[in-house]
Formats: structure tokens, sequence, C-alpha cells
């Protein structure tokens, strides 16, 4: 087996181009990122597109728009290129054809020709028996007559690899010594009837052309890691590979109710996590919780720092929880480490057309940049930004009828009144004299400051809950904050 310190380290990154990027795929790829930053290794990006069925050439573009949205980057590969192209497994069938041809030959595989109902009798047979019930090896050596009758009755075979019956051991990177037995793991299928390849043979063949030193997968894929070590052993032995990789197999990521989180679950969606505002610095943050850590009581961390820490020995193999609310937290913290000019332009796709519910000439840069420093401490996530400055920049604020009735208790208007009176002759350069303003007219009528800004603040940004209220009426503005109160006013009489 490879090691670390053996050889230049060489790891890929292979998803499929299927449907939306999955956060438990983006943890895969940040782990290979990392590890090859960590050693001064190599990253390769593959596409793994044989699939002509389920895979799209829109959800390739998706696939690398969302890398780099992520920040990765990659050293061979698509739209870099690299000595070992082409990237897209789609471009590389002449290369499987020949190593499958090869195999054969050489006696590592054979034709099946057992039809799908002979494989469910014999497997059927054999749990009723309480023997495994893999591939029995049917046609692991059939004479030439019994290959001419199947061929006459119109049988077009796969292609099985032919493991040897031997035990397999390895050590995991993450899980340590395992053992296969060979009633564990009988031969399996490389070519398809109709001569197109199997992800059985395309993953490790590409893995063995392109020197991957080190494999860091799911764990989803355990089971065929004895398959993909014997085929690497024959590889070798045909001088098409150098060397099998070590293997290191990644927890899964566990969503509700203890189940692996699927495509299906809402919160494995990487777009989803876009489109709310996450920065990638925050959700790559959260992703690499999932089964490692920088130290026991230290959750926020830059991915440099990540990158300098990163061991792969240092993966805890138990499943790991995805938990959106401490991914909500994290995120949050990552926007407050922002510099506020950075803050300010990562928020502009959440303040125009067509997500801004106002105008986009009465958008004010001014009041945008005034208020920015205040907002940024209050978000969870970069779309939140909208409800928090909307009052800024509508024409009359937008009336949360819940706030409304919680706020605007009996003599609220006599309160409000009061208030639109010391705010009238307050200075409106400070907001501490416009909180000075509000606390007097509290004390006027028995009330302390939480109490007496409340239907201040509803008349004004329309909700219970917001930005710091006096900075906000400071940037708004006395014309408009006393207008917003009269019609408060008007609306209580009504």
């Amino acid at each position: 087996m490879s090691s670390v310190a053996s050889a230049p380290v060489r790891v890929r990154f292979c998803p499929s181009p299927t449907g939306n990027p999955h956060v438990g795929l983006v943890r895969t790829a940040l782990f290979n990122w990392a590890f090859a930053k960590h050693h001064q290794g190599t990253l390769v990006f593959r596409i793994e597109d044989t699939d002509a069925a389920r895979d799209s050439e829109e959800s390739y573009n998706q696939l690398l728009d969302s890398l780099r949205w992520l920040g990765f980057d990659w050293d061979e590969g698509p739209e870099v290129g690299g000595p070992h192209a082409p990237y897209r497994q789609s471009q590389r069938m002449d290369l499987y054809k020949d190593v499958a041809e090869k195999l054969l030959a050489a006696g590592h595989a054979y034709h099946c020709y057992c039809s799908q109902a002979e494989l469910d009798t014999r497997r059927d047979a054999a749990r009723a028996a309480g023997r495994p019930s893999g591939y029995d090896g049917h046609c692991r050596d059939l004479t030439e007559a019994q290959v001419a009758e199947y061929q006459a009755q119109g049988r077009a075979p796969i292609v099985r690899f032919r493991m040897p019956d031997e035990t397999i051991t390895f050590t995991d990177l993450v899980r340590g010594e395992l053992t296969f037995t060979p009633e564990n793991v009988p031969d399996y299928g490389i070519v398809r009837a109709n001569g197109a390849p199997l992800y059985t043979l395309v993953n490790p063949v590409d893995d063995a052309l392109m020197e991957i030193t080190h494999v860091l997968r799911g764990e989803d894929l355990l089971s065929s890691t004895p398959r993909q070590i014997a085929l690497y052993k024959a590889l070798i032995e045909l001088g098409i590979a150098q060397d099998t990789p070590s293997f290191g197999h990644l927890p899964y990521v566990m969503g509700e109710g203890n189940k692996k989180l699927s495509k299906r679950d809402p919160e494995s969606s990487l777009n989803l996590y876009r489109e709310r505002g996450f920065l990638p610095e925050g959700l790559l943050n959260y992703l690499s919780l999932l089964g490692w850590s920088l130290s026991a009581d230290r959750d926020i961390f830059t991915m440099d720092e990540m990158v300098a820490a990163f061991e792969i020995a240092d993966v805890n193999p138990n499943p790991a929880r995805f938990d959106l609310k401490k991914c909500e937290a994290i995120n949050a913290d990552h926007i407050r480490l922002l510099e506020v000019k950075d803050f300010t332009e990562r928020c502009r796709p959440w303040l125009k057309a067509p997500v801004a519910p106002w105008a986009p000439e009465d958008f004010d840069e001014t009041k945008w940049q005034a208020i920015a420093p205040h907002a940024q401490t209050r978000l969870k996530v970069l779309s939140e930004i909208t409800d928090n400055v909307d009052f800024l920049f509508l024409p009359e604020p937008v009336l949360d009828e819940t706030s409304w009735t919680k706020a605007m208790k009996e003599g609220s208007d006599d309160l409000l009144r009061t208030a639109r009176e010391k705010l009238e002759s307050a200075d409106w350069t400070s907001a501490e004299s416009l909180k000075e303003a509000v606390l007097a007219a509290g004390e006027a009528h028995g009330l302390k400051l939480g109490k007496a800004q409340a239907p201040v603040r509803v008349a004004v940004t329309g909700r219970t809950v917001g930005l710091p209220l006096f900075e906000s009426l400071e940037i708004l503005g006395k014309e408009t904050t006393l207008a917003r109160i009269d019609a408060a006013l008007a609306k209580l009489s009504a």
C-alpha cells in the first residue's frame, strides 16, 4: 500500500453529473482537497459520466459552477487539463475496452452468460440454504461446447472479474485493518452485455492510469474495496497500474431519524445553501466538522487553518449527524468575521431584483452603507438581509399583523403620541439622543425602554424584531419616521 510519506500524494474527486450537488459529496471533495493541500500533493478532478440515462450537461456545468463557488481548485481535470486527459469518462471508452480485453486474455476475467432470472433463482436457493447469495461462479470455467450453446441461444454475455480464492486484508486510513473472506466477495461484473463498462471497472482503471495514491471516499463504497484491490493486483500484473492506492472511507452523513442523508432530503442540496446565502467558508467549516475537528474546543476556523491541520487519520469513523441549526450558527460567525466592505458586497444579490421587494430606484446606497455594520451582527444567512432592511427602501413598512397585535396594547396610542413629541425635538444625528427620547416617553407612561420601544419599532419597521432600533431610526430619517408613527396612530384610531 502507498503511504503519505513514501510517494507524492495524488488524490481524486470523481462525482457523477446527476442532479443537484449533495452536501455529502461536498464533504468528500473538501476532505480530498484539504488532504492534497496539506501534503502539497495533487488533486485530480474527474467526471464519472458513463451513465447516459442519468448524466446531463446541465448537471455537469452546475457541478463545476458549484465547486468554483465553494472555492475549490484542482490541479488536473476539466477546465485545467493535465497529463492524464481526458478527465471525463465518457471520453475514455476506448481505454476501458482495451483493459477489459487484456483482463479477459490473461484469465482475470471471463464471459458470463447467466440470465437475470437464472441468477435470481440461484440466489434465492442460496439464501434458503443459508449460503452467501453472491454470484456462484457458474460461468467461471465453461467448456467450448457450453459457450457455443449459449451463443446459439442468442445470449449476450457480460464480463465478470475473477476474484482470487483468498482472504483480502487492508488497512483503511480511517478505520484501521479490515478483512474480507472469499465467500463474501464473489466475482463481479465489469462490462455490461451491450459492451458498456461499469463503475467497477472504470473507477479503478482511471485511478490506476492517473496514478492515484490515496482514495478517500464515502463509507457506502467500502464493500467494493476488496474487489478493487484484487483488480489492482491484476492491473499491476498487466503493467497497467504501478501500485495499489491506500483507501480511507469517510463516515456517513446522517439526517433525521438516524438515516443516511439522501438526495431527497431538503437539507442535502448544495443549491439550497447557496440560495439562502450561506458563505462558502461558513458551509465548508461546518461540513469539515462532520467527521473531523481542528481541536476539541474550537469550531470556527478558516480553510487555511484546516489545510494546515488536516490528517486523514484524525477522521472519526462514526456516522456524523447533520445539524442545520449548528450549520447556521457557524455561518453566522463567519458573516461576523467578514470585513464590512466585503459583507456589503456579498449581500448585493439580495438587495436587487428579482429578490428585493423595492423598486430599484428606491434603493439608497448611502442608507445601505450606514445600516450594513448593524445588519452584519444579526444575520445567520445573507438572504435574511432583505427582510431586515426593507423598511429603509419601501414607501411603507411591511406590516406583520402578529407583531402589530403583540406590540399595540391598550394605551399604545398615547405612548406613540408622547414618543413622537419627544422624537420631534431630539437630535437626529445621534442614535443615543433618539434612544433617550423613547426612554423619556416610556417613563412618562410608567414603562421601561423595552416596553416603550416595541410600538415605535412596529410602527416604523413593521416588525417586533429587527436591527438596532435607534440606529435604524437615525438612518431612516426624521421625516419618514414621524410620518410612519402618524400612520400607526391613524390605524389605531380607526
